[in-house]
């Protein structure tokens, strides 16, 4: 089977008529765009089908917890002329993933997600605007030479390389629905600014973009409110931050006046030589909070303003979803090259995004918010129908399974989420670098 019959597979082809109304469909045109990727999209028989090699990958994802070869027996995956009793090799697996590649999986994930991310529903918006929010997280490779060579790691003043390399991903996630719009991934030395400023044309028009105090940049701020229309941000004041007030619009509401620095205008000289940022100060527990943002005065209100900086908190959930209810909090990806390292981390997200947009239709359908659902009660529901879906039908396609989860997922249990214990913080006794006797009796 070619590439081209692998995304014919995935569901019957429609055109669709906005972002808004995706159909779930993949349009020609995408099809046309991924048989460029790779010359070497044909196999011979007897191997294992590219359709089949990325259902593994998304597999792999979903079965952190098992070797590739399980995931593979799990899935049903066999290679062409092979029935399914018999067993792939390992060796026929990596040499199929490596003819697959990562450019594949990285284009079909940031397609469906720039799609995916901007379906919008009835409780979504804040005030007309889509919210999206960006931040980084690392993960660990397996320590090998050319991971190390290519990823790097981490160092500090004692320890001047960490155990592990050490992957960066930078991602722009609806805060709403979870849904990675798009996602960029690099080596630990390149800096999230960088990789944001990236990702800033996938923003859509009438939205706000909510980022991390590390994410300060006049070039980032003015490219992302510049490149489009009422395209917002807010972020919080850095603690070293240099201002003069221009005008006082009420208590805790000013307009700011801050210089851009040299630096900054050197790298990009169409950047004005100061700019004007509203400030919004707010307290939280007794202590002063200051958030800048583009948003106007005229149209919306601090409070309001104050309450929207807490659902940056929703991308933190994202990674964390990832890490623990996927990844099953084994941080360190499988693959051992460089390319199937890309290759797995894609997957890893394409795989998130399905679990995720699939909860947020089934949440539409009870008239219920995206973050109402359980990401790891989705996360098990889906991979466990995987299971069966390929015990009952082997000969079905990725698209087809596809097809089929959406239509039962619907009737996922929406568990409403428990208010968070009030306990105070606390903290942990560090632990000791010797080994501690089973015979051990404690002191009174």
């Amino acid at each position: 089977m070619s590439i081209q019959q692998l995304l014919l597979s995935i569901d019957e082809l429609h055109s669709f008529s906005n972002h808004s109304t995706f159909t779930q469909n993949i349009p020609v045109e995408w099809i046309e765009s991924a048989l460029t990727l790779s010359s070497k999209a044909t196999f011979r028989r007897r191997r294992l089908p590219e359709d089949q090699v990325l259902w593994l990958v998304l597999g792999m994802a979903l079965f952190r917890d098992e070797s590739i070869e399980e995931v593979a027996r799990r899935l049903n995956i066999c290679s062409e002329g092979l029935s399914s009793e018999q067993l792939i090799a390992k060796s026929g697996i990596s040499q199929a993933r490596q003819r697959l590649g990562s450019n594949p999986m990285q284009w079909l994930f940031q397609r469906t997600g720039e799609h995916w991310a901007n379906e919008r529903f009835t409780k979504d918006d804040w005030q007309g605007l889509q919210v999206f929010a960006i931040d980084g997280v690392v993960f660990r490779t397996p320590d090998t030479p050319d991971l190390q060579e290519h990823f790097g790691s981490a160092s500090n003043a004692t320890v001047k390389q960490s155990a592990y390399p050490l992957l960066r991903c930078v991602a722009l996630m609806n805060t709403h629905s979870h849904v990675i719009l798009d996602a960029q991934v690099g080596n630990y030395r390149t800096a999230e600014t960088p990789l944001a400023e990236a990702m800033l044309d996938k923003i859509p028009d009438r939205s706000i973009t909510l980022l991390d105090r590390n994410f300060w940049s006049a070039n980032l701020m003015h490219t992302l409110m510049n490149g489009g229309n009422e395209r917002h941000w807010l972020i919080p004041k850095r603690s070293n931050a240099v201002y003069e007030v221009v005008e006082e619009y009420g208590d805790g509401d000013a307009l700011w006046r801050m210089t851009v620095s040299p630096q900054a205008r050197k790298k990009n000289p169409e950047l004005p030589a100061y700019w004007d940022v509203r400030a919004v100060t707010y307290e939280v527990q007794g202590k002063a909070k200051t958030v800048l943002t583009s948003l106007p005065h005229s149209d919306y209100a601090a409070d309001q303003i104050a309450l929207l900086y807490q659902q940056r908190w929703e991308i933190e959930l994202g990674f964390r979803d990832i890490k623990s209810s996927m990844l099953n909090n084994a941080i360190t990806l499988r693959s051992k090259t460089v390319d199937l390292i890309y290759q797995e981390m894609w997957g890893m997200l394409l795989a998130y995004n399905v679990v995720r947009r699939e909860a947020s239709h089934a949440a539409a359908a009870h008239g219920q918010r995206a973050s109402e659902i359980r990401f790891k009660m989705a996360f098990t529901y889906i991979a466990s129908n995987l299971i069966v879906m390929a015990a009952a039908k082997p000969e079905s396609k990725t698209g087809m399974r596809l097809k089929d989860l959406r239509s039962g997922i619907c009737n996922l249990f929406l568990d409403q989420k428990k208010a968070r214990p009030n306990r105070p913080r606390m903290v942990k006794q560090s632990k000791t670098r010797y080994p501690v006797s089973r015979n051990a009796v404690s002191l009174k």
